[in-house]
């Protein structure tokens, strides 16, 4: 593959880590008020690594089993497309059932990384990094006949924990300094008033990111 697209792929897992932690369904909101609660700003970044924690086991809860079966190289491309499908098939549910998922209203706000790893299951965000995460996998490039399977797979273990470390990193950084704005200058209250839905976005994006994958199979 060229280095140019394995750029390009990295830079979307960056981005797609911004965009999660841009978007309050991940869970900032939460560390703000905390922080708020308890009166120190120590609680902001507490709430903030545990947010983060639940995020990055939510993103290895559906990277792995993907890194695992990225070894069956003669099944490459159905992989992919199947992958593709399957995001493209949340995005369109998120956007026909706009109702959040009433059991993340029962968890604890104490077990914050509990209630982070939960959201992002429930909103498709480990799926949103799956087609990328095929592509810089890609076995185009290799020789199957040459490749231990053993080795294949333990490479991309690798690259499946590189992508939500660095996935994760990205949205941590980018909500971290949404939610320090909000908790030293502009409170809660802007936020509730000026706040936009993003829920529509959200599937939208799915849907993009899944039918780019599909496409990426087909135009090499």
């Amino acid at each position: 593959m060229e280095t140019t697209t394995i750029t390009a792929l990295w830079w979307a897992v960056i981005f797609s880590g911004a965009y999660h932690g841009i978007n309050p369904g991940m869970g900032w909101p939460l560390a703000v008020s905390s922080a708020l609660m308890h009166g120190k700003r120590r609680y902001l970044l507490t709430a903030l690594g545990l947010l983060a924690l639940g995020h990055l086991l939510a993103m290895m809860a559906i990277l792995l089993p993907f890194s695992l079966m990225t070894a069956l190289v003669s099944h490459e491309k159905e992989l992919r497309i199947g992958a593709g499908v399957l995001v493209v098939l949340m995005g369109v549910y998120l956007l026909i059932n706009r109702k959040h998922p009433k059991f993340l209203a029962r968890v604890h706000p104490a077990r914050l990384a509990l209630w982070s790893f939960l959201a992002a299951m429930a909103h498709g965000a480990g799926l949103m990094l799956v087609p990328v995460y095929l592509g810089i996998c890609s076995t185009d490039s290799l020789d199957g006949g040459h490749q231990a399977a053993q080795t294949l797979m333990n490479g991309n273990i690798s690259t499946a924990l590189t992508v939500a470390v660095v996935h994760t990193l990205a949205m941590t950084v980018v909500g971290g300094a949404v939610a320090t704005i909000i908790y030293f200058w502009l409170g809660l209250k802007f936020l509730s008033s000026t706040w936009f839905n993003v829920d529509v976005v959200w599937a939208l994006s799915l849907i993009v990111v899944g039918s780019f994958g599909i496409y990426s199979v087909y135009s090499h």
